[in-house]
């Protein structure tokens, strides 16, 4: 198989070859667009989506400089107001004055390009710099899941490589950079991830190796996955006749509950983009 050589990688798409490699195959090489549903009851599952992109665009037009008063009358939904209070109230503290949300950091990785787009950014030009995700998810997702999870690797890893641009012109040391995961439900107990140059160049040899893996393989290598907890909420579960019902949005775990932005299905703004200086 050969990759387009403008294929862009994302954490999401790199998560989706590491849970099942012909997921990936289906939904980046092959682009299956299948008409199956992950969770249900399926109106529930889309008010509960609705409401966390509301939350991330309160979020956002809050950092650009619209007054909290006026953004707090946008909604009259519960669950939304009570985030936003929580927000206000005890969002992550003592971060950096300069912000950047919802800025998409690139860079090269191998012959691709790998892609993230953070919630938001805020940098002490010099001393530090602060990747904020803001989580949504009925559960308070657990500290081991997010270490396991493609995104909390690359994001600081993004930052390190193409931070500069916001550092003043100054390429951020590992050390520097720190990603901290915000519950909506749990604004007090925040998970904060410390970096540091080992993890960076482990990060960079363990990316390096899954894009090299993945461009590599044949159309026939994109295996199905022998752990089949992922095909649970998997849209091509049918398709692989790994079974036709969705899962219960009970039954659903947490880590699996938000949904993960794909910057291969977004329109993305050029003027957003930080990428590496070469």
């Amino acid at each position: 198989m050969t990759l387009p050589t403008d294929f862009r990688f994302s954490q999401g798409s790199l998560q989706d070859y590491v849970d099942c490699p012909h997921r990936f195959y289906l939904r980046y090489v092959q682009r299956v667009a299948w008409p199956a549903i992950d969770v249900e009851p399926v109106l529930e599952r889309e008010h509960y989506l609705q409401q966390g992109a509301a939350f991330h665009r309160l979020v956002h037009r809050h950092a650009l400089g619209v007054p909290a008063a006026r953004l707090a009358a946008a909604s009259s939904d519960v669950d939304l107001r009570r985030w936003w209070r929580n927000y206000l109230e005890s969002g992550p503290a003592d971060l950096p004055a300069e912000r950047f949300p919802e800025i998409v950091l690139s860079a090269p990785l191998a012959d691709y390009r790998l892609l993230a787009r953070c919630d938001l950014v805020a940098v002490d030009p010099g001393p530090r710099a602060v990747i904020v995700d803001w989580k949504t998810s009925r559960q308070r997702t657990r500290r081991q899941v997010l270490e396991q999870r493609l995104q909390t690797r690359v994001y600081p890893y993004l930052l390190v490589q193409a931070g500069a641009e916001l550092n003043a012109s100054r390429p951020l040391a590992p050390e520097q950079v720190e990603m901290i995961y915000w519950f909506a439900d749990s604004p007090a107990d925040p998970e904060r991830f410390t970096y540091d140059k080992s993890k960076h160049a482990a990060d960079e040899a363990f990316l390096m190796g899954l894009v090299e893996d993945i461009a590599g393989l044949s159309d026939e290598a994109f295996v199905l996955t022998p752990d089949e907890k992922h095909c649970r909420y998997c849209r091509y579960r049918s398709l692989c006749r790994r079974g036709v019902a969705a899962a219960q949005i009970t039954e659903e775990e947490d880590e699996n509950l938000e949904p993960e932005e794909d910057l291969l299905d977004i329109s993305l703004d050029m003027e957003q983009i930080v990428e590496i200086r070469y």
